[in-house]
């Protein structure tokens, strides 16, 4: 590799600087050349609507299984639950922490098991594992046996979120990627509707076979999850290069688009320990988890206390899981259109921080003395917030890390040490702070203040990067830094050529 000074001043410049160093080398490949079937504009549309109709249904089926199963103790414990297990204290509190301890632990080795084997296999194994035990959750007879099984429920879906956030990222490039995050993640929504809904269904079955009602709903809950698991199999697609429905043009075709928006010379496709050592050391991880942190914990908090806060009138059980139904109902629709506008706009610090705004109003509204009316109004604001926000965020420091172990180890960081903070969430919400629960709240809003910080700094260091990598393209091609194209995709996200979104 040879390198040509650029500016003496420039080196003492604090963004992040390509590394001029000796560089692994990937195996060989040749840089991205557009393919001689060129697709106009509609054409593109028409192939991307084909891929979506082929990945994102059953994906997002499996994510609405995923978040039900990790939240349905919420819909339980308005079953009995705790009354059965004869849990008293914080040892709700104790039940919904330890998943998260778990599932945080396994995001990067779940990550780099989906890069080694392929995804269809990895994700189908995951999901039938984490059906078996829900199933065996709906059997536990004390609350020791309630804790072993949820952390080994956090181990087992700990490689799906962020194994198919870094999945879609192989399909889509850039500008079209957060629509589908989107979507698949608007499945967690759908979830918590679903989850009320069925549950008010199943409670109906408490004492069938002896069983209380919340039992039947892990054990029915996790046997569909287990048949969705076996079909996914069959159904999952692995790679753009393999997909049998995708005409040789549509493969060429998408793997050039999908390439070339990684920079001049594509990305880096292969597993070494330097790419994991990029991404845990990369400046971007830091920012990118604070920005999480704000969104998680009011995700978490609308996820597994929802009942618990509707509760603020004079409600049925079965009223209650209900007047849940609405609220994850309109924050489905807001986590879509907030991906599409996203991705219209190329833009992902604006609308972090619209749900930022959403989030941190609903909360001053729940923190207040307002009507039960106006409070359940609120909620509206905070899950939409919270939901779309998530997308949002993970999509940002995906779309801005370039080489594909690194974008995966990168993303599966950020949601494994990201999701620690739901710990929190899942300490705030307790019975002595009934009904305004004015320490859960302010939490979250302490949190949303946190990423109001965070999120305009990430943007204006990502914006001085740009500025500085426009600086070397606008200099005479003799002066810019000169590398092979082996060791430009090795470089990722900190070449010149690759332009990180804001």
């Amino acid at each position: 590799m040879s390198v040509r000074r650029v500016d003496s001043n420039r080196s003492h410049n604090s963004e992040p600087k390509e590394e001029h160093q000796k560089i692994e080398h990937a195996p060989h490949r040749h840089e991205p050349v557009k393919p001689s079937r060129v697709y106009t504009e509609a054409e593109e549309k028409k192939l991307y609507r084909k891929i979506d109709l082929r990945i994102l249904p059953i994906l997002s089926f499996l994510y609405l299984l995923s978040f039900m199963d990790r939240g349905n103790i919420g819909n339980a414990r308005l079953q009995g639950l705790e009354a059965d297990l004869q849990m008293t204290g914080n040892m709700y509190a104790i039940s919904l922490s330890v998943y998260f301890i778990s599932y945080g632990l396994f995001e990067v080795p779940a990550n780099l098991a989906l890069k080694k084997l392929t995804p269809r296999t990895w994700l189908a194994f995951i999901t039938v594992c984490w059906g078996i035990v829900m199933t065996c959750m709906g059997l536990v007879q004390n609350w020791a046996g309630l804790v072993a099984v949820r952390l080994l429920l956090g181990i087992a879906e700990a490689g799906l979120y962020p194994g198919v956030i870094f999945y879609l990222s192989l399909w889509y490039p850039r500008h079209l990627y957060q629509t589908r995050v989107s979507i698949f993640f608007a499945s967690a929504t759908i979830a918590g509707s679903f989850s009320g809904l069925l549950a008010y269904g199943i409670g109906f079955m408490d004492g069938v076979r002896g069983y209380s009602g919340w039992r039947w709903i892990f054990i029915l809950e996790g046997l569909l999850t287990v048949v969705a698991g076996f079909f996914a199999y069959f159904i999952i697609v692995d790679y753009p290069e393999t997909a049998k429905f995708l005409t040789e043009d549509e493969k060429a075709w998408t793997i050039w688009v999908r390439s070339s928006d990684q920079g001049k010379y594509g990305e880096a496709d292969h597993v070494t320990f330097k790419f994991i050592k990029d991404a845990l050391s990369d400046w971007q991880i830091p920012l990118c988890l604070l920005n999480y942190f704000a969104i998680d914990v009011a995700l978490y908090s609308v996820a597994l206390f929802m009942p618990t806060i509707v509760s603020f009138g004079t409600y049925t059980r079965p009223q209650v899981q209900l007047l849940t139904i609405p609220v994850y109902a309109v924050a489905c629709a807001w986590v879509i259109i907030c991906g599409i506008l996203a991705d219209r706009h190329r833009s992902r610090g604006l609308y972090m921080m619209i749900n930022l705004v959403l989030i941190g109003i609903g909360f001053i509204i729940e923190i207040t003395p307002a009507p039960y009316g106006v409070k359940y109004f609120a909620l509206f604001l905070a899950a939409s917030g919270a939901y779309a926000g998530l997308p949002n965020v993970v999509s940002w420091l995906s779309n801005n890390l370039a080489g594909q172990t690194k974008r995966g180890v990168g993303v599966a960081t950020q949601i494994g040490v990201g999701n620690f903070i739901a710990i929190v969430s899942s300490n705030i919400y307790t019975a002595d702070s009934a009904p305004r629960y004015i320490t859960g709240h302010a939490v979250n809003l302490g949190f949303c203040a946190l990423g109001l910080v965070t999120v305009p700094t990430y943007a204006f260091l990502l914006r001085r990067a740009n500025k500085r990598k426009a600086a070397i393209l606008a200099l005479p091609e003799e002066e810019r830094p000169v590398y092979t194209p082996e060791e430009a995709r090795a470089l990722g996200d900190k070449h010149y050529t690759f332009k990180y979104m804001i």
